[in-house]
C-alpha cells in the first residue's frame, strides 16, 4: 500500500481538472473530479465523480458517490443537450453559456469529518454539513445540519451522531485544522477516548 503524504495521490485512471487538492488526499481509480476543492486528508474512492465542489478535511467519500449531479433542462422543448452543448453539434453553433452559468451557481458544500455512503448522490447546490454521514445509495436533495446521518430517496434524517452541544462543541474545537504533528501525538485519543472525554481533554 502506498503510503499518503503532503502530495496528492491520484490514480493514473482518474481524470482530475481545475481542481485544488490538499494534503494527503486521495484520487482512487477512474475518479472524474473537475473545478473542485478537495480539503487535506480528504479521499474519494473508485469511481467517483465530483463537479464545482467544495469538499471539506477528513471527508471520507466512497465509491461510485456523485457530487452535483447536473440536472437536464425539464422546463425546455426537449431535454437534450444539444441545446446546450450546441457546438458539439454543428460548427455555426456557440454552447450556452448562460445555462452552463446557472448550473455553476448551484455548487455543492461537503464539510469536514464527512462520510459519504457508497453510490450516493448529492444535487446541486446541497450543503453536507460537518461531521454529517449520507447513507450508501441515498439521494441527498436537501441540506444535511452538521453531525446528522441520513439515508434513503430522498434521503431524510435517521439520527444525530451526538446530540446538538457536543456537535457544536466539536465545531468548536476543529480539531480537522490540526497540524499533521499534533494529529499523531492525538491518535491514541481519536481511537480509544469517548466522544465526551475526548473533548474533556482537549477543551473542547
Amino acid at each position: 500500500m502506498t503510503k499518503l503524504s503532503e502530495t496528492p495521490l491520484v490514480h493514473p485512471s482518474a481524470e482530475v481538472t481545475g481542481t485544488t487538492l490538499g494534503r494527503y488526499t486521495e484520487i482512487a481509480e477512474r475518479c472524474r473530479i473537475h473545478d473542485t476543492v478537495v480539503g487535506d486528508y480528504s479521499y474519494l474512492m473508485q469511481d467517483c465523480s465530483a463537479w464545482v465542489a467544495t469538499i471539506g478535511k477528513f471527508s471520507n467519500i466512497a465509491a461510485s458517490v456523485r457530487l452535483n449531479a447536473t440536472n437536464h433542462p425539464v422546463e425546455r422543448a426537449t431535454l437534450h443537450h444539444f441545446t446546450y452543448r450546441s457546438g458539439d453539434y454543428w460548427e455555426d453553433a456557440a454552447p450556452d453559456d448562460a445555462f452552463f452559468d446557472r448550473r455553476r451557481a448551484k455548487a455543492v458544500t461537503i464539510g469536514h469529518d464527512t462520510w459519504l455512503g457508497h453510490g450516493s448522490t448529492v444535487l446541486p447546490g446541497v450543503t453536507v454539513g460537518d461531521g454529517a454521514v449520507v447513507g450508501a445509495g441515498a439521494v441527498v436533495s436537501k441540506d444535511v445540519a452538521p453531525y446528522t446521518i441520513v439515508a434513503g430517496m430522498p434521503a431524510k434524517p435517521i439520527r444525530e451522531r451526538f446530540d446538538r452541544a457536543t456537535a457544536e462543541r466539536f465545531r468548536a474545537l476543529a480539531w480537522w485544522d490540526w497540524d499533521h504533528a499534533k494529529l499523531r501525538t492525538t491518535l491514541d485519543d481519536f481511537r480509544d477516548l469517548s466522544a465526551d472525554a475526548f473533548l474533556e481533554k482537549h477543551n473542547g
